[in-house]
C-alpha cells in the first residue's frame, strides 16, 4: 500500500507506472507484465427518465456533465416503445459520457482527492459495488459534491452513476488496484 503523500505529489499515470505496477506484480506474483491489471475507462451515466424531454432540463444536465467530465456527453434514447412507462422510441431518456487516457486520469485524481471527501459523513465506498471481473460501479446522489458545479446554479439536485473498467480478471485484482491508487474502500 502506497502513502498518501506519494498519492498527493505525483498524477496518478506516473504512480501506476512507477510504484502501483511493480506493487501488483509482487502481491498477485504475476509471470507477464501483461497480466497486470490497468484502468480501461470512466463512465458518468445520469438517466433523465421523462426530464428528457424536458428541453431546460436537458440542457441543465449536458452543460453539468460536461463540466465534470471536462468531455461533452451524448444523449441515450429509447431502442423501443414501452406504453407503461410512457416511453416512445427514440425518446431522449439520459446522458452518458467516456473518459479515456489524460481525461480518465484527471477525473480519477479529482474525484479521489477532492469529491468523494467533500461528501458529507462519508466512511468510504462499499465493496459492493465490484463485479466478478473487478470492475466498480456506484453512483453520487448529488452533483454539488464537484468543485465546478456551484450552488446557484442548481435548479434540482440530480445524482449520477460512475463504472471503472479494468482489465482485472477477479474481484479481488480489481480491488487491490483500486485500494493501491489511494481508492476510499470499506471493508
Amino acid at each position: 500500500m502506497i502513502n498518501k503523500n506519494e498519492i498527493q505529489s505525483k498524477n496518478l499515470r506516473l504512480l501506476y507506472k512507477d510504484l502501483i505496477f511493480q506493487n501488483l506484480i509482487k502481491q498477485f506474483d504475476y509471470k507477464n507484465n501483461h497480466q497486470v491489471p490497468k484502468l480501461v475507462k470512466i463512465q458518468l451515466n445520469r438517466g433523465l427518465g421523462i426530464d428528457g424531454q424536458n428541453n431546460k432540463t436537458l440542457q441543465k444536465s449536458v452543460e453539468e456533465i460536461r463540466l465534470i467530465s471536462g468531455q461533452q456527453p451524448i444523449l441515450t434514447k429509447a431502442k423501443k416503445s414501452i406504453a407503461g412507462f410512457k416511453v416512445r422510441e427514440e425518446m431522449t431518456l439520459g446522458i452518458t459520457v467516456t473518459l479515456r487516457s489524460t481525461k480518465m486520469y484527471a477525473f480519477l485524481e479529482k474525484l479521489i482527492h477532492l469529491v468523494l471527501p467533500r461528501i458529507r459523513d462519508f466512511r468510504g465506498l462499499s465493496l459492493k459495488g465490484f463485479d466478478r471481473n473487478g470492475n466498480y460501479n456506484f453512483g453520487l446522489k448529488e452533483q454539488l459534491v464537484f468543485p465546478e458545479i456551484s450552488y446557484e446554479n442548481v435548479d434540482q439536485i440530480k445524482g449520477l452513476n460512475i463504472s471503472i473498467v479494468t482489465t482485472a480478471k477477479t474481484k479481488n485484482e480489481g480491488i487491490a488496484l483500486l485500494k493501491e491508487f489511494g481508492f476510499p474502500l470499506t471493508d
